[in-house]
């Protein structure tokens, strides 16, 4: 992994220290309804404040596309942060010019500001080097701790970088080290499990991964379109059957290239769509026509336990079945089960990421037994179909 710099290597005392967050979090008639990302900046807030600095944030909500729009303001976010970081936080109702300025200036150490939106301003996602220059005028130092934006070269995320002083966060620094440990530098073997709907939305991820990990288990929905690419009947279950070339591409390749793919053995069926449904267990390959495969069965488990007990490192991303209703959940419960008793038992190495794999696993009462779980979404699918990160690039750059 290139170098970066930490809070450790930096000079901050002093310093308003300009700091890229993510702050874009669920909000309800301007409330916040979940402020769990804003938990996990305060590490960082208050490291920097320790080494003299003092921390003046930047961060987008929602997608106003360069226009000022009330609804979007960050400053309904304000009582959230106070409350996490236990201090009042100044509020600067633009994130340059004057009202950022005399916001800035009037901070003392000990002292928190939040600046509004950066996409109020068409030259946060244009990367406009007059724009960045702005809001580098404020500050002395930079950090990025928003490694969920890190895939967006904004002038907010990658333009500050190439402009001042610039490390990553406590945040971004726990992301790089674990996604590291996953796939850049990991302990072998290593097994990947792959879930969701479409093999089609996943096709950079299947590429790159069946060149860096040992197993591949594939789950879900796109399970059933390689199924039906060896010739296994899938009933009415929900597959991509014009993706049956690329399937058998991919499986060709995984060989060639020493990766072993895993599919389902045995499977759930049910007529209906629905919590409580009537299901069956079946072998594989006998999927009545009238039926969907809606999840693995309990001897797909058991050969996914048996991987996972071999391996030393896990990258998670998708359930295994129908997990948000029930008996659909069972598979992807029980193999979140197995690898976290391996990750407790120090066995495994498990990191997990996306939006539908963090639910599952908080689901499967599991996701604090993981190594690391990654809520930076778009960021984390980049980084696992193995694009660069512009964010990231730019704090290697900034260190070399």
């Amino acid at each position: 992994m290139a170098e970066f710099k930490t809070i450790d290597d930096m000079d901050l005392d002093g310093k308003a220290v300009l700091i890229r967050v993510d702050l874009n979090v669920p909000v309800d008639q301007g409330r916040v309804t979940d402020a769990t990302r804003i938990d996990k900046i305060v590490p960082t807030v208050k490291d920097v404040q320790a080494k003299g600095g003092i921390p003046v944030l930047l961060a987008h909500f929602a997608r106003p596309k360069g226009k000022r729009v009330d609804s979007m303001s960050l400053k309904q976010v304000l009582p959230a942060l106070e409350a996490a970081l236990g201090q009042k936080v100044a509020f600067a109702d633009d994130c340059i010019g004057g009202p950022a300025k005399r916001v800035v200036a009037a901070l003392e150490p000990g002292d928190v500001a939040l600046l509004e939106n950066t996409r109020f301003h068409e030259g946060e996602e244009k990367n406009d080097q007059i724009f960045a220059a702005s809001l580098a005028a404020l500050g002395g130092a930079y950090i990025n701790d928003a490694f969920s934006a890190a895939h967006r070269a904004h002038a907010s995320t990658e333009g500050l970088a190439r402009l001042l002083d610039a490390g990553a966060g406590r945040l971004m620094e726990a992301e790089l080290k674990a996604l590291d440990a996953a796939l850049g530098n990991p302990q072998r073997p290593v097994a990947a499990v792959v879930g969701g709907a479409k093999v089609s939305t996943k096709l950079d991820l299947l590429s790159n991964l069946i060149e860096k990990v040992d197993h591949l288990i594939i789950g879900g929905g796109m399970a059933n379109t390689f199924l039906v690419a060896k010739g296994v009947e899938t009933g009415k279950s929900l597959a991509e059957r014009d993706m049956a070339d690329t399937a058998l591409e991919i499986i060709e390749k995984a060989e060639a290239g020493g990766c072993t793919i895993h599919l389902p053995v045995d499977i759930v069926v049910a007529r209906e769509f629905k919590a409580g449904a009537e299901s069956e267990i079946l072998p594989v390959d006998q999927c009545p026509a009238d039926a969907m495969i809606l999840d693995a069965g309990p001897d797909t488990v058991a050969e996914i336990r048996d991987i996972f007990a071999n391996c030393r490192t896990l990258i998670w991303n998708g359930p295994l079945g129908a997990f948000e209703i029930e008996p659909f959940d069972r598979a992807t419960n029980a193999a979140a089960q197995a690898a976290a008793e391996a990750t407790r038992e120090g066995t495994l190495i498990s990191v997990a990421g996306g939006g539908d794999t963090v639910a599952a696993l908080n689901k499967a009462g599991v996701a604090e037994d993981f190594t690391f779980i990654s809520t930076a979404g778009g960021a984390f699918l980049e980084w696992m179909e193995g694009k660069d990160l512009p964010g990231v690039a730019a704090l290697h750059a900034a260190a070399s």
